[in-house]
């Protein structure tokens, strides 16, 4: 992606406070005691795939081997050498390995089908998440001397700030407007999927914790070494962002709105939880929808065709430059992503007559149903069917298929009052400039304030029954 520089003014963020008035006394700033001259740029204008390129990554940086020697009873296991590597695709790696890694993390019960070899290739394979679009991969592989591979980090050099559901823009002006450069970075995550999950996926072996502290070491000496700005890792497990904080990484929360089952054998039972208000509105959104000769379905694995994949690819192309402007997934992703997710896929469609007319992507984990996308024909409007789609059907299936949680995506105020509370998501943030890691600190502090506040205020005035969180 080119850049372009041009002298423009940047409202300062209100959210950022205020950087110490010597940053903007120097060009040069101070990064592991070596002082680093920058050019003085006024603002710098990002576009959606045609932004500046992420710098090709040098290939002598290298990361360090290192000796694991178990821990805790574990005395008499024998030392083992692991060594790392930076991979430019995922390809590089199995399914088999990947996968290994993947679920030892999480565990069968909390499966995270994002984290998945498939999920991960699909990106890759259809060009979406790639170097072209600012998603350079630059996964990390930790194998032993038998060349098992024992951990891995889904990781992207990135130019740009889109696709990550945790905003750092403002963080990127004020660097801009201290001349210096905030891109490229590195991103930690699962590429436009604001989801909970581990983020260093290790084997659950002797080892585990020496080579989850050896993997983190990895991340923050590659970005010393790269000379990128920072290093973020966004949507760990709550776990993992403890644990990052005794490394130096930044602490930062944020709020989704997730729906829990609670024991329900239909939707009806679910309906009784909720203050009669919010019931009523609920069945006349359903209701408006079934007098509209709608007719909704749920199709897994094998009944979605090349056609539903076709036409859901159109009516996300319609919510994308109706909201977004530029579409980050290709037509591709959706068909490859069904081939090789099959039944942990779940397309809810809405029907009028033989036509379809929506339809809302979610996908199946161990214990949660995610929703993801959704879209409509864009010469029709059809009251209520938004809600319909992505909230009630989702809490349906979740009924039906005995999960835990449906996790509808970041952000919509609008799903309280159906049912989805808010919960805490997390973030970490690996600044090498000091000066605006301090800065950035301050911020966060006042921020996290808030987040709690307003949790507690929608919790206070939620839709459900009282003595019901």
């Amino acid at each position: 992606m080119a850049a372009v520089v041009m002298s423009y003014y940047c409202k300062p963020s209100p959210f950022l406070g205020h950087f110490p008035s010597y940053l903007a006394k120097s060009s040069s700033r101070q990064v592991a005691g070596t002082a680093v001259q920058e050019s003085k740029i006024s603002a710098l204008f990002w576009g959606s795939k045609k932004s500046v390129q992420p710098k090709e990554l040098d290939v002598s940086v290298s990361l360090q081997d290192s000796i694991l020697t178990g821990g805790g009873l574990e005395k008499q296991i024998t030392p083992k050498r692991i060594s790392l590597s930076i991979i430019s695709s995922i390809s590089e790696v199995s399914s088999h390995e990947w996968d290994a890694c993947n679920l030892d993390a999480t565990g069968p019960d909390k499966f995270n089908p994002f984290l998945s070899h498939g999920f991960l290739s699909s990106l890759e394979e259809s060009r979406s998440a790639v170097k072209d679009t600012g998603w350079m991969p630059s996964h990390i592989v930790a194998k032993d001397e038998s060349d098992n591979v024992l951990g891995v980090v889904p990781l992207y050099l990135k130019s740009h700030s889109y696709g990550e559901f945790v905003f750092d823009h403002s963080w990127a002006d004020a660097y801009y407007g201290f001349g210096s450069r905030y891109y490229p970075k590195f991103q930690c995550c699962v590429p436009f999927t604001p989801v909970t999950g581990p983020r260093i996926l290790v084997r659950n072996t002797p080892f585990r914790d020496q080579l989850f502290d050896v993997l983190v070491s990895a991340l923050k000496d590659l970005a010393a070494k790269s000379q990128v700005s920072s290093l973020h890792i966004t949507f760990p497990t709550e776990k993992e962002w403890h644990m990052l904080k005794e490394k130096g990484f930044l602490q930062r929360i944020g709020m989704q709105y997730h729906w829990k089952n609670r024991n329900y054998k239909n939707f009806d039972e679910f309906l009784m939880d909720m203050k009669q208000s919010k019931r009523k509105n609920i069945r006349q959104e359903r209701k408006k929808v079934s007098t509209q000769n709608l007719s909704m379905k749920r199709l897994r694995g094998y009944e979605i065709k090349a056609r539903h994949w076709d036409t859901f690819y159109s009516f996300y192309r319609n919510t994308t430059d109706n909201k977004w402007g530029t579409p980050y997934l290709t037509r591709d992703f959706f068909h490859t992503m069904g081939s090789k997710m099959g039944d942990q896929v779940l397309l809810v469609v809405a029907e009028e007559g033989d036509e379809l007319v929506a339809g809302a992507l979610n996908i199946i984990g161990g214990d949660t149903l995610f929703g993801r996308l959704w879209g409509c024909h864009p010469k029709a409007y059809y009251p209520s069917l938004h809600f319909e789609a992505c909230y009630y059907q989702a809490i349906e299936a979740a009924i039906e298929l005995n999960l835990n949680t449906v996790e509808a995506g970041a952000q919509g105020e609008h799903k309280i009052q159906r049912g989805y509370l808010p919960v805490l998501t997390y973030s970490c943030h690996y600044l090498i400039d000091e000066a605006f890691r301090k800065a950035i600190e301050e911020f966060l502090v006042r921020e996290s304030t808030q987040v709690k506040l307003v949790m507690k205020l929608i919790h206070d005035s939620g839709p459900l029954k009282e003595g019901l969180k």
